[in-house]
């Protein structure tokens, strides 16, 4: 077998976890072809500021690029942008373009992402019913909000939050309607939900969980007029955004016979079940060093992460080691980090009090930290994200007690 570092390596997905995948294979001395397929036509984009500083018009589209334009041919990656992949073919080593073009390698990562779940109910195809997932998409949402204009987020995650607090920058009416009965169920813990809507509420965003969405209404035009719930209530408004969450681009991998359980599964080093297919970031599902199951992470550390990984594997490297999955978000002057899983725990205690209004929660099973949850709170979230690391085992109450240091805590005093 040549050597790995010589190998042409395609990737499926111009993404960041795509992206860095090409990135770093250049970085780590690949000397092989790297062929980079995007579906979109624009170069490789961040997409975490779509929802925040981008909306908001406070970021232009030049900054969102992971790299710049010459990066590419500087590097000899062949980015090809615009173009579908119909099919990948596992056991003949190529890719089918969508016009018949055929692409051989000798390895495939696949980096597919992921794509906003749907709301299956009656008008959800009008006009001015929107998701989020791409640059286009944030044009489009970007272009309905102004002072004065109505806007209905229907989920409350984290996108769904991180638009409400861009539109009411924007002088946009919104109110957020959450099937469950606390915004972010699915994610963070109550106490965190709690000082969200409160958060929110301070600044003018209308909360309502328990609210399930049953219609669109149409106001005459083809477009959305207002939403309608099972109990009855109306909301009318001038753009809804859907944000009930996503999921994984795995048709590409099911077709070829790889396995998927919700994502492509993979093991520690990225790999599926075919060994010369990868795969990495949204679109994966994997288990986690520090954790009991298996998980699919949407996060831009966790496809860092696994770009890492594969990257490693591709080219014969040592495995990086285990990183803690975190997450962040930015809600008004909110600064939002995770680190951890915090469905994992079965106790939670709050640190003391912090600066500018914020909080910290850690969050236990048993006696050994599983998860950190911080609002404006960044020395206690990496002191979270190290005694997770660590697997600590801590008597709650002294990291409740401020008097007992962070560096006493971590080991560091």
């Amino acid at each position: 077998m040549h050597n790995p570092s010589s190998r042409r390596v395609a990737v499926v997905g111009a993404g960041h976890a795509g992206a860095n995948v090409a990135a770093l294979l250049r970085q780590r001395g690949h000397t092989g072809e790297i062929v980079l397929l995007g579906a979109e036509k624009e170069l490789p984009y961040q997409r975490p500021p779509l929802s925040k500083d981008y909306l908001k018009t406070a970021l232009p589209a030049t900054e969102l690029l992971i790299k710049p334009e010459e990066f590419w041919n500087e590097q000899g990656i062949d980015a090809r942008l615009g173009v579908v992949v119909e099919e990948i073919r596992p056991d003949d080593d190529e890719v089918v373009l969508e016009g018949g073009e055929r692409i051989g390698y000798d390895t495939l990562v696949l980096a597919t992402g992921a794509e906003p779940r749907k709301l299956d109910v009656p008008g959800a195809a009008l006009g001015g019913v929107h998701t989020l997932r791409t640059r286009r998409d944030a044009d489009a949402l970007g272009a309905a909000l102004a002072p004065g204009r109505r806007l209905v987020v229907v989920g409350g995650g984290f996108v769904g939050l991180e638009v409400a607090a861009s539109a009411r920058h924007l002088g946009s009416e919104v109110d957020v309607l959450e099937r469950e009965d606390k915004l972010l169920s699915r994610v963070a813990g109550a106490r965190l939900a709690e000082f969200l809507v409160a958060h929110h509420q301070r600044r003018g965003v209308r909360i309502h969980t328990g609210a399930d969405v049953v219609r669109f209404e149409d106001r005459g035009d083809g477009s959305v007029g207002a939403v309608l719930l099972a109990d009855g209530r109306s909301f009318p408004c001038d753009a809804v955004l859907v944000g009930v969450g996503a999921v994984p681009s795995d048709e590409l991998a099911r077709a070829a016979g790889l396995l998927c359980e919700g994502g492509i599964v993979v093991d520690s080093c990225a790999q599926t079940s075919h060994p010369r297919v990868y795969a990495v970031g949204d679109v994966t599902r994997r288990q986690l060093s520090l954790y009991e199951g298996s998980f699919r992470l949407e996060s831009i550390p966790s496809a860092t992460e696994q770009a890492r990984q594969a990257v490693a594997a591709v080219m014969g490297l040592p495995a990086p080691p285990a990183e803690v999955p975190w997450f962040w978000s930015d809600q008004f002057d909110a600064k939002i980090k995770i680190a951890g899983l915090v469905a994992q725990a079965d106790g939670c205690v709050r640190r003391g009090s912090t600066s500018d209004g914020g909080l910290a929660l850690f969050y236990f099973s048993g006696r050994r930290v599983v998860a950190v949850e911080s609002v404006n709170a960044a020395a206690e979230f990496m002191a979270g994200k190290k005694l997770i690391a660590q697997r600590a085992e801590i008597d709650p109450g002294r990291l409740s007690d401020p008097d007992v240091s962070l560096r006493e805590l971590t080991g560091r005093g």
